[in-house]
């Protein structure tokens, strides 16, 4: 099977403190941000002093049943969806990561991509430290758990002044919970209110689920340590500019969500509106390719005036992965998850509007489904700008030698999909849509990143010190 060919979700996380359904407020949770993560899930919960856990490979629907919540009693906990970005799709990486420390049981779970995990981890693992996975949040539980420093809340803000990169993470004790987001603010993180309690999640989204009070996001840079009524804030990292992944609007999260201090599926009709204005066209009807290019779509209809039409039906059942016929069937991959409606199609003129490209391989198979079902011209619109450069921050991107947009011209793009004409989403206009205030990483559209980084090799700064340096206690 053809790998699907968009940028992949990072992960999500959410946690709940002192509320008498924990598990259960955290099973729902994770459902609303199932769109971030669809290779693994999990949920630990603290029972007494004891944190009980359960994670498996799949969907939130798949892993957890009556009997899996049951066996997570607990007033607290901490839940994960996964899509791998650093560490191989397999269980041992799924999170929560549960520990035995000697400061007691620590449970995290972690969004995001630390730029310096494979330099941290050589120099732990030379000091005798045996890691359990591949992925790069264990670092963060091996240097809290070998802190020298007083309490395990100085130690985890160490911990967090060690790494490098993007992290939103939520840490679960035995005493409390411990939130935190890095400098940069990369991915989202939110705090919110039910029943009394306190709640953080990856998206507003899971808080609308749940009937929670928004109370505001989680500052870049911010520590929270929570317990059952009390949050404390504080403000221990160097302090940053800002760099908010721009494609959280124009992709990962739900269009239902409050992101960065803005709606996403305003931003994304803002999109759409200043896209048919730049690459206007004539034509009889405007089509997205579900889910994401929906909202895009709809503004660029009402600009324009193009009626907007669902030609590309989505199956929004299909698996993690399914089984070919032994015969091949051309674009077989696709046609599993996207079907053309031939009476909206045929004859017609359409625009296909789309959120992004990456490889221009599913975009091929797409415009070729459509031309199949009898269109007449096709003129792909995207509501994004070219993706020249991979991201380092918790989003699994292809190097930058697959990157359709590094090596080729827009018409050579054009030629190699096999549409009539293309156009995309100038930066300053993306920028525009999402009511920019100088905040934003768009490392992707223009390879300038926020941070150092080592391109195609992910690392680039090695520690000039021993760990016993590094982790002794400041005098």
């Amino acid at each position: 099977m053809v790998p699907w060919d968009k940028l992949r979700e990072e992960c999500g996380v959410f946690a709940i403190v002192s509320h008498p359904d924990a598990a259960r407020m955290t099973y729902l949770g994770l459902y609303a941000l199932q769109h971030r993560g669809q290779e693994s899930a999990g949920i630990a919960t603290l029972d007494g002093r004891k944190l009980r856990l359960h994670k498996d490979m799949g969907h939130v629907a798949d892993v957890f049943d009556e009997e899996r919540l049951e066996k997570l009693p607990g007033s607290s906990a901490i839940g994960h969806v996964r899509y791998s970005t650093a560490g191989s799709s397999e269980l041992t990486n799924a999170q929560p990561i549960v520990i035995d420390s000697w400061r007691g049981p620590v449970a995290l779970a972690h969004n995001g991509n630390l730029i310096n995990a494979s330099q941290i981890r050589r120099e732990l693992e030379r000091d005798g430290a045996i890691f359990h996975s591949t992925s790069d949040s264990e670092v963060i539980l091996h240097l809290l758990s070998r802190s020298k420093r007083r309490t395990l809340v100085d130690a985890f803000i160490e911990a967090l002044r060690i790494v490098r990169g993007a992290f939103s993470l939520v840490v679960l004790t035995a005493d409390y919970l411990m939130v935190a987001r890095d400098a940069h603010g990369f991915r989202p993180l939110c705090l919110g209110r039910v029943d009394g309690r306190y709640v953080i999640a990856s998206e507003t989204c899971a808080l609308d689920l749940l009937d929670a009070e928004y109370v505001r996001e989680v500052d870049p840079g911010e520590v929270l340590i929570i317990d059952e009524d009390m949050v404390e804030s504080r403000f221990p990292l160097p302090k940053e500019k800002p760099a908010y992944c721009i494609f959280e609007h124009v992709y990962f999260s739900r269009p239902d969500s409050f992101v960065f201090g803005r709606t996403v599926d305003t931003s994304r009709h803002h999109m759409g509106i200043r896209l048919a204005r730049e690459h206007p066209v004539e034509a009889d009807v405007v089509v997205p390719v579900p889910d994401s290019g929906v909202s895009a779509a709809i503004g660029y209809a009402r600009e324009s005036g193009i009626p907007l039409e669902f030609g590309l039906i989505r199956n929004h059942y299909v698996g993690r992965t399914f089984i070919e016929p032994r015969q091949s069937i051309r674009n077989f991959g696709v046609k599993v998850k996207l079907n053309p409606v031939r009476e909206i199609l045929a004859g017609k003129r359409v625009i296909l509007v789309d959120d992004s490209i990456v490889r221009g391989t599913t975009s091929k198979k797409i415009v070729h489904i459509i031309r199949g079902a009898g269109a007449k011209e096709i003129h792909l619109r995207i509501s994004s700008p070219p993706i020249v450069g991979p991201c380092y921050y918790g989003i699994d991107t292809p190097t930058k030698r697959e990157l359709i947009a590094s090596s080729k011209t827009v018409e050579e793009t054009r030629r190699f999909i096999g549409a009539d004409s293309l156009g995309y989403l100038s930066l300053e206009a993306l920028l525009e849509s999402v009511g920019d205030t100088g905040c934003y990483c768009s490392a992707c559209f223009t390879d300038r990143y926020p941070t150092d980084v080592a391109h195609e090799e992910m690392q680039k700064e090695l520690f000039g010190k021993r760990l016993e340096d590094i982790l002794a206690p400041s005098s």
